[in-house]
């Protein structure tokens, strides 16, 4: 960018995190079509997929450490205007060196974990975070709870606003005509089949999924099960566990067409679920099968009109679960396990009608929840700081200093 042009930088740790962030940033070009926009990430999976999806104009890079000297470097190099983290992106070093260079920082989809929460309230960590989160300019917490928790530790009431959850507009990204494509092709492959797909699978669920496939074939010979493993590394897990039950399967990195005698579609690719929804009535978002799993973001499969099917550990996606059953409790239905799955599945699939119900309850909260979340969070960023940003400079006092030194040599062995 030109020296003293304004630039926005905005931060996800991972995948989810950063599909949750395009939408905003998409908004941020549209609407501000000269403004600079840097958008960071840190694992090799969200670089993977979300640099094919960004408009021209957004730099992408991997982020800094959170170590002084790399954090100084890296906002001393592109120096932002705004710094806009994802979830729970808190890091003391960038928060810090920000406020101390007058730079405004909001935290958007703001969560902070009962784990975290307790862990930042003992006596050594309290004052730690409060000082951190002292510094925040923006917090846009998920739900009622995230909030509460953020007050607990001190997060001043003021700077606290509600829009809604980003993780609603992922579903809302227009699909590509090169997705359209590919969509259009693997229904011509799957030639009206009765179909079921499990989502985000990780390991050790992959057994789960099968068994029940497995049932379920009995009633259905034709069935087929598009299995997407959460991470690509347990493929060679789930190879193997299908070769255990002797079934007939393909690889989507192989191009290998689906036959009449496949019987189960294994994605070991990256970035393609959300077309993937498109294929599928029937949706099972998984990561919530086993205790010590947490859940997905379930939106993306509503909002392509899937009858949506999850486990009972769902983490901090209970929120979302709970929001969606308000406006209609078919819209997903929560599993108590393994029995229930089948007994469900076997319903959708013998059911027409009922399938079609979950279908549209699932679409329409997601129509619901989605509208308007990307304008509402812009709105509260763009009023506070793109047009007023020299009101946020603080100028940090001797004991502050001293107070950020504390902070920089003992909150990130804390965080560790």
């Amino acid at each position: 960018p030109r020296p003293g042009s304004p630039l926005v930088w905005f931060h996800a740790v991972s995948l989810g995190e950063g599909m949750a962030a395009l939408p905003v940033v998409f908004h941020c070009a549209r609407l501000h079509p000269g403004l600079p926009i840097l958008l960071t990430t840190t694992t090799l999976s969200a670089f993977k997929v979300i640099k094919d999806l960004l408009p021209d104009v957004v730099i992408y890079q991997f982020a800094p450490l959170d170590c002084p000297d790399a954090i100084e470097s890296f906002i001393g190099y592109w120096k932002p205007s705004l710094i806009l983290l994802m979830e729970s992106e808190l890091w003391p070093n960038l928060i810090m060196s920000a406020a101390e260079k007058g730079i405004a920082v909001a935290l958007l989809n703001a969560r902070m974990s009962l784990k975290s929460l307790n862990r930042w309230s003992v006596p050594l960590g309290l004052p730690l975070v409060s000082l951190m989160l002292s510094k925040l300019s923006l917090v846009i917490p998920l739900s009622t709870i995230q909030a509460v928790r953020f007050q607990l530790l001190h997060t001043p009431p003021n700077k606290i606003h509600f829009a809604g959850d980003l993780k609603y507009a992922v579903g809302d990204v227009e699909v590509r005509e090169k997705e359209l494509n590919t969509i259009k092709d693997l229904q011509r492959q799957f030639n009206d089949r009765p179909i079921w797909m499990a989502a985000s699978v990780h390991r050790g669920e992959e057994e789960v999924i099968l068994r029940v496939h497995g049932e379920l074939i009995k009633a259905y010979p034709s069935l087929l099960l598009i299995l997407v493993p959460r991470h690509p590394q347990d493929i060679k897990n789930v190879s193997l566990a299908l070769k255990k039950h002797k079934v007939n399967f393909v690889l989507r990195s192989t191009m290998e067409l689906v036959s009449i005698n496949t019987r189960v579609y294994v994605v070991d690719t990256l970035g393609e679920l959300r077309m993937l929804y498109r294929v599928t009535p029937i949706a099972v978002v998984g990561g919530s099968f086993l205790p010590s799993l947490s859940g997905h973001n379930f939106s993306e499969a509503a909002a392509a009109g899937c009858a949506v099917l999850t486990g009972p550990h769902v983490g901090h996606f209970y929120h979302m679960l709970v929001e969606m059953w308000q406006i209609n409790p078919l819209a997903v239905k929560q599993l108590t396990g393994e029995a229930e799955l089948l007994e469900v599945l076997k319903e959708l699939l013998g059911d027409s009608k009922a399938l079609e119900a979950r279908q549209g309850a699932a679409k329409d909260a997601f129509s619901i929840m989605s509208h308007g979340v990307v304008n509402r969070v812009w709105n509260l960023v763009s009023s506070g700081f793109l047009q007023g940003l020299p009101q946020y400079v603080w100028r940090p006092s001797l004991e502050s200093r001293r107070s950020q030194e504390f902070l920089r040599t003992t909150c990130f062995a804390v965080f560790i």
